[in-house]
């Protein structure tokens, strides 16, 4: 570690001792004791001061009730307070949700520092990080190594509208490894969001926002009782705002938000032992997302506009102005129902959760990011349909052992197509970059003309014509059941020992079908070059032969193969091996080489033009398309309580995360596999090879954590040490998805969270999360060799500081201002760019450097609530306009070109809230 790190981590260390953490956001633990009496003291202890009694916002107004330890979570499947669930938990209440204004789940990382939330290239996907840990990104069939739940409900894909609903109650982010409750897709972490049960009181409430980019948010809930044991509830919610990216080339504006739902409950207590609960929401999207800008040009940029197209100005990236030639979409569509039902019998509660789940995406992207027609379509047709379904059963009783069992069944089938073809300028784009690449000895007609007389195939006018490309279709069925159990034994007052262990079986059966009809990408440039080199170099040597000064032409070489056959024989003995050695290395590689007698093939220079080459479809004669996983995890833990303020635990946990299926056109089956392949004769023009999947992962957490409360002021620490095996890396190589495992990764660290009340109605906070990570062993990343490295995208530091004053008027008014400051440590955004890999690792990974990310981030709100019920808002997210690099790829179709996403730029608006 750095000094200048060190030193840093140190000081907000220690800063965190005096002005404490997170608002109403707790780490295992919230906030102040509750405003109640003073808690009961142990023996030989005094007992904590009730804290002083202050005027308490009117809970129609959708204030906190519950304070500080006594915040009931789910973080373990049962309902426990904050400071008895030792975890590492963070918890954001409705309240914060609303004064922060998240208004995505992406937001949320603002005020929780160890998770991060990316979307990109469309509005179906989003992917979250703990601690570092994390994947996914516009690929189906990638497992997720953070779970997202929604009431209890897997959600296999997350679009980012969670935040839209108005009857969140909280969202826990759960920290490290949590496979032994949660399943397969927890290795990282679980992001559980909890809403509003329906009430048996008649209220509601209602939301009309106003905002910059001419931004309209409506939503609301109504909840209240049709019978005596049956209450409801319906939310509902409309999002509409501007793009703030400006697309020259269509006049449009881009990362718009166009969304609305509609979710309705039923609560149904039929008895004092039984409740039902059922659940049904619809959800629809419709957006121009989303827009890419290009930070670095190269030769097919000055290509690019050569044609007339245009292209944003790499110089100032933070313009947001990209260029089109026609509108992205997102035009997606998710539903589901679910059922969960309790029963008491006894000490013991039988939980039921049934659910099912679709998702519809249509998406088309004019992917090459600039006003040329280069690439006229990449589209995909995604659906996704998910069943799930969870059994427990749990105690409740009063002695020294509780236990929970249960099982939980996961079947999901996605069928997505997916076509991407050339544009209407894609011809005289790579025209320019031929009559580059070749020195201006060839463009596309007299590629073809050249080619046509070495294979004696006429190719003329058949380059790189509209609408040529790739037709893909992609199947995936996975089935997955796990059984779990987990005990806590108190050993004494003090002491609890906690055992859980889950087994987990998942199986996947996949397809992939993908034709190609680009005719340049199907020819073997080593093959015909080494026919064009072996021809030259014997009409060189018979013309020497026959006293010329020049090649002989083809008649010559028939009347010489004649007249002296057994010197014909040798010169074209001679020839093919000419041809065989130069076959496969470029002229600039055969200079390097300093050996005479070496050329190079010229051809090679366009390879890569060769965007959309044949796919070899699976399953086949030599890959199944089956992968079968299964595995044992396990959770160990000892929760001390030192004292009635202060609680210590320690944990060992284990995850696991199953294979990841690659649904994209890179695609490759694995090199152990080509001699096989090639002795079945299924070795494709061009064939390549990689991944059809990567294998599972394995986890685990060695965690330490110290929880403390003196009634107005809170401490949570956390130190860990975890470990992923056959880390699974997922990077976007310019035309798909390589995936890859990495053998092994590993982050130390630490978390500390808190806060402090020093005065009534003032509440400071502050987080701050540590990390150091390192690619313990990474051989086969997709820039090459990346061990000992450190993972890209991780910054050290995360921290967020927060405050908050509530101002209360005798009325019973409340003036609150709040704000809240996030920042990330500067680091690197990836490890390396395979566009770059012709020059080596060392040239992929040197592309990637000079584009870091740091993060600063203001945001504020001004609230009076009054009364009555009504709130006025003002707030403002990313007040200071501070701006920063997402995420960089490899130019789609624009070799040495790297394009990038830019953060959302300053945003504001009012608020109207009615309550009720």
């Amino acid at each position: 570690m750095k000094f200048a790190e060190l030193a840093r981590a140190g000081l907000l260390v220690g800063v965190c001792g005096f002005t404490v953490t997170v608002p109403a956001v707790a780490f295992a633990q919230t906030q102040a004791m509750p405003e109640q009496a003073a808690a009961p003291a142990a023996d030989g202890e005094e007992a904590l001061p009730a804290p002083e009694e202050e005027a308490k916002p009117a809970t129609d107004r959708g204030e906190d009730t519950t304070q500080g330890n006594e915040i009931v979570v789910t973080a373990t499947k049962r309902e426990q307070t904050l400071q008895d669930v030792p975890v590492a938990v963070t918890v954001t209440s409705a309240q914060t949700l609303e004064r922060a204004q998240i208004r995505d789940l992406k937001d949320l990382a603002s005020v929780v520092p160890s998770l991060r939330v990316n979307q990109q290239q469309s509005s179906a996907n989003t992917n979250f990080i703990i601690r570092g840990f994390g994947n996914g990104a516009n690929n189906a069939g990638i497992e997720p190594s953070v779970g997202v739940f929604v009431d209890g409900v897997y959600r296999s894909r997350s679009a980012a509208q969670i935040g839209d609903f108005p009857d969140v109650q909280r969202i826990e982010v759960l920290r490290g490894p949590q496979s032994t409750l949660f399943g397969k897709n927890a290795s990282a972490g679980v992001v559980s969001v909890v809403t509003q049960a329906p009430q048996f009181k008649f209220g509601g409430n209602l939301e009309a926002t106003y905002g910059n980019y001419d931004a309209v948010v409506l939503k609301g809930v109504v909840t209240g009782p049709v019978a005596d044991n049956v209450a409801v509830s319906l939310a509902g919610g409309y999002n509409k705002r501007d793009g703030y990216i400006h697309d020259l080339g269509t006049g449009h504006t881009v990362n718009d938000r166009n969304r609305w739902f509609v979710r309705g409950q039923t609560l149904w207590e039929a008895s004092p032992a039984l409740r039902v609960r059922i659940i049904g929401d619809y959800s629809r999207i419709n957006e121009n997302c989303c827009a890419a800008i290009n930070l670095q040009p190269s030769a097919a940029t000055t290509a690019i506009r050569a044609l007339g197209g245009k292209v944003n100005n790499a110089a100032d990236r933070y313009a947001d102005v990209t260029y089109s030639n026609f509108d992205s979409s997102n035009d997606i569509r998710n539903w589901g129902l679910s059922a969960q039902a309790d029963y008491d019998l006894g000490p013991l509660t039988f939980t039921s959760i049934t659910a099912y789940r679709r998702t519809d995406a249509l998406t088309n992207q004019d992917s090459d990011f600039t006003s040329a027609d280069l690439l006229g379509e990449n589209s995909q047709d995604l659906r996704i349909k998910t069943f799930t379904q969870e059994f427990r059963i749990a105690t409740n009783i009063e002695g020294p052992l509780n236990f929970m069992l249960g099982g939980f069944y996961f079947n999901e089938k996605i069928d997505q197509s997916n076509r991407v073809a050339y544009g209407s300028q894609y011809r005289p784009y790579a025209d320019l970059l031929i009559r580059s690449g070749t020195g201006g000895a060839l463009n596309a007609s007299s590629l073809e003309a050249t080619i046509s007389g070495l294979t004696g195939q006429n190719y003329a006018g058949r380059f790189f014509g509209a609408g040529q490309g790739l037709d893909e279709r992609y199947r995936l069925k996975n089935e997955a059941f796990s059984i779990f159990a987990q005990a806590d034994f108190k050993v004494h007052d003090r002491l609890t020992i906690t055992g859980g262990i889950n087994f987990t079986r998942d199986t996947k059966n996949f397809s992939a079908q993908v034709s190609s009809s680009d005719v340049f990408s199907g020819l073997s440039l080593a093959g015909i070059g080494q026919t064009g080199l072996t021809q030259q170099y014997l009409a060189t040597a018979v013309g020497t032969a026959l006293g010329l000064g020049a090649a002989a032409n083809a008649a010559q070489i028939q009347g010489f193969a004649t007249a002296q056959p057994g010197v014909f024989g040798a010169l074209r003995t001679q020839a093919a091996a000419f041809g065989a050695a130069n076959a496969n290395i470029t002229p600039a590689q055969a200079a390097a080489s300093g050996n005479p007698g070496l050329v190079g093939n010229p051809l090679l220079a366009l390879k890569s033009l060769q965007f959309l080459p044949p796919f070899l479809g699976v399953p086949n004669g030599v890959e199944p398309g089956r992968t079968s996983d299964s595995k044992f995890t396990y959770t160990a833990r000892i929760a001390y309580d030192l004292t009635r303020r202060i609680n210590f635990y320690a944990s060992f946990a284990t995850g696991f995360k199953a294979s990841s299926i690659n649904l994209s056109r890179d695609s490759r089956p694995a090199a152990s596999d080509a001699v096989a392949l090639a002795a079945a004769g299924l070795t494709q023009v061009n064939q390549t090879y990689g991944s059809r999947f990567a294998g599972p992962e394995s986890s685990t957490v060695l965690e330490l954590g110290l929880k403390a409360n003196w009634g107005l002021v809170t401490m949570n620490v956390a130190a860990f040490r975890q470990s992923i095996k056959g880390f699974q890396s997922n990077i976007f190589t310019g035309t798909g998805f390589y995936l890859s495992n990495a053998g092994k990764e590993t982050v130390q660290g630490f978390e500390f969270e808190g806060t402090a009340r020093p005065a009534r109605g003032v509440q400071l906070s502050m987080a701050v999360t540590y990390l150091d990570p390192k690619y313990d062993s990474f051989g086969l990343s997709a820039v090459g060799d990346l061990s000992g490295t450190r993972p890209a995208g991780i910054p050290s530091i995360s921290a967020t500081w927060g405050a908050q004053i509530d101002h209360a008027f005798p009325n019973d008014d409340h003036l609150i201002l709040r704000g809240d400051f996030h920042y990330e440590a500067q680091v690197q955004i990836q490890e390396g760019l395979p566009g770059f890999l012709s020059g080596g690792t060392d040239a992929a990974i040197a592309a990637a450097q000079p584009f870091t990310r740091e993060v600063s981030e203001l945001n504020g709100s001004l609230t009076w609530a009054m009364h009555n019920g009504i709130e006025f808002s003002v707030w403002g997210r990313n007040i200071l306009n501070h701006r920063w690099l997402l995420n960089i790829f490899d130019s789609v179709a624009q070799p040495g070109s790297i394009s990038g996403y830019v953060n959302q730029p300053r945003t504001w608006g009012g608020t109207v809230r009615y309550r009720f």
